[in-house]
């Protein structure tokens, strides 16, 4: 009998994650002596506050177990969080801790029956979670042209058309600042996005795991202008560096409880609760308090600055980009490069991203990976390969009502500047 009749249909063909494949192709080609230019990945360069650091190590020994839901102190900090920075009324007790924002979004998966809406390009996990579920998916493909963003009228049609006409219940996920694309939503469009959700009683998973990251520090909710149907997801991996910690944040709305209490069920008969130190230590990055906001205003003037001068090198080689607006990503158009890419068989993103790992060194994911057609000529670049914790040292050494020097990105970030370039020369030779 074949391995794979043991297998559960719905796993079959299921990969492993395209960061994980590209981060071996980028070991065998270092192997071989060859540079290369780690643009696939989409970790935060930065370290973890020292602060944060600190009561971790203060904390090592808190070995108990905690509640399902969160350890309460922590809940209250996150519920805090919201409410102060983000105008968003949130309570503790509907507050829920899981290990990375990943598994609440699985587990939020689970226990909502029917169909799930995800804008595209999205992050990697959301579709293939729904699958291996069996969820009924509906992707919403974006253009360039809007900034990759869903606009309104687009998911006023959507309703219109699917659940005017069925008894099914849905969830959108909405993921801004986005991951591939760097790009918030204004508050016009989130006002205009959740009337929508309202009118046809669409529950909206907002993502704002790089809600930190607004270049600019202006992120909104959404969950401002449809409190009653919004979950709000955070964590610690993105703007607090700490990805390998695996702590994500669900927060609910009292009118949601009921999918709490559901999550916190299934988790309670599978994770249990999350790493008794990492709640407590994150007790303290959620306070964000001044230190916390000092951090913060250095990353994101290098990550504004870096975004924006990579932006500037690909749009002089004519290649299709927005400008970023948080986060640490750009998602690239070639289409008006396809008849000279197709002389030289290369008609899909995948194959795009092949060649120019193995001709120049230079890692970017294709966006096929991110839910878009399978022929599209697009891919995320992530513009994390520096040295985060020297760039960072430097910045303090710059007031922050002083611009960044003319030769910072030179001196702490050239490879993504290098890698620009290369990129830029290959396309158009």
């Amino acid at each position: 009998m074949s391995p794979l009749a043991y297998l559960n249909p719905k796993v079959r063909g299921l990969k492993e994650s395209p960061t994980l494949r590209i981060n071996q192709l980028c070991k065998e080609i270092a192997a071989e002596g060859k540079p290369v230019y780690k643009l696939g990945l989409g970790q935060s360069p930065f370290p973890i506050p020292d602060v944060v650091v600190n009561a971790l190590e203060l904390n090592a020994a808190q070995k108990d177990y905690l509640h399902v839901q969160g350890l309460p102190e922590l809940r209250e900090a996150v519920a805090k969080f919201h409410t102060q920075h983000q105008e968003v009324e949130i309570v503790p007790e509907n507050v829920l801790i899981g290990p990375g924002s990943k598994e609440l979004l699985f587990l939020l998966q689970m226990v909502f029956k029917d169909e799930v809406i995800v804008p595209s390009p999205s992050w990697v996990s959301y579709l293939p979670q729904a699958k291996i579920i069996g969820n009924t998916i509906h992707v919403l493909h974006t253009k360039v042209t809007d900034h990759w963003r869903l606009l309104p009228q687009q998911l006023e049609d959507f309703c219109q058309q699917n659940i005017k006409k069925s008894n099914r219940h849905y969830v959108m996920i909405l993921n801004y600042p986005g991951n591939p694309d760097g790009i918030t939503y204004h508050a016009d469009d989130l006002k205009k996005i959740a009337a929508v959700a309202k009118k046809y009683d669409v529950i909206i998973l907002s993502d704002e795991i790089y809600g930190q990251l607004h270049h600019k520090g202006q992120h909104i909710s959404i969950a401002k202008y449809y409190p009653e149907g919004t979950i709000i997801s955070s964590g610690l991996s993105k703007w607090c560096g700490a990805g390998g910690w695996r702590l994500g944040t669900f927060s609910f709305p009292a009118q949601l409880r009921w999918l709490l209490h559901a999550m916190a069920a299934v988790a309670s008969e599978t994770y249990t609760s999350v790493c008794a130190p990492i709640q407590y230590a994150a007790v303290r990055a959620f306070q964000f308090d001044e230190e916390i906001q000092i951090y913060l205003h250095h990353v994101r003037r290098i990550l504004a600055l870096l975004g924006q001068k990579t932006a500037a090198i690909l749009k002089e080689g004519n290649i299709g980009v927005n400008e970023p607006t948080g986060g640490f990503y750009l998602f690239l158009d070639f289409h008006s490069f396809a008849e000279k890419l197709k002389k030289k068989n290369i008609t899909t993103g995948t194959k795009f991203c092949n060649r120019l790992l193995e001709e120049t060194g230079v890692a970017i994911l294709p966006g096929v990976d991110f839910n878009r057609p399978a022929g599209e000529l697009s891919a995320r670049l992530s513009y994390v390969d520096f040295d985060g914790a020297k760039a960072l040292e430097a910045s303090y050494l710059i007031p922050l009502d002083k611009p960044l020097p003319d030769n910072f990105l030179e001196q702490h970030c050239n490879k993504v500047i290098d890698a620009a370039k290369l990129m830029v020369e290959w396309v158009n030779a």
